[in-house]
């Protein structure tokens, strides 16, 4: 990962939520957004039919956000909530900003 570093806070003893943020210029855009999605298709692959509302009995869940200022400035905010088990093979694959 070049752009998105993971940090991690626990929630309870069941689950935590892990954040990146990337803030780059409009030219950078995609290789963030490539990153993301690479997060994304590993956590499909490693816990499929397991997203969705830990509440609910899944494993994970994500939140993805954008924000474009003045047309040239990209936020990409990416938030995973997972189950112990998930956060852990997470941490094997991408690491964390607290490692």
């Amino acid at each position: 990962m070049d752009f998105l570093t993971f940090t991690v806070d626990e929630i309870d003893e069941r689950m935590c939520s892990m954040e990146a943020m990337a803030s780059t210029s409009n030219e950078q855009h995609a290789a963030v957004l490539a990153e993301v999605q690479e997060v994304l298709d590993w956590a499909q692959r490693q816990f499929p039919d397991a997203h969705g509302p830990i509440e609910e009995g899944m494993d994970w869940d994500h939140d993805l956000q954008v924000i474009v200022e003045d047309g040239v400035w990209h936020t990409v905010t990416l938030t995973l909530t997972g189950t112990a088990g998930f956060v852990e093979q997470f941490l094997k694959k991408f690491g964390s900003a607290q490692d």
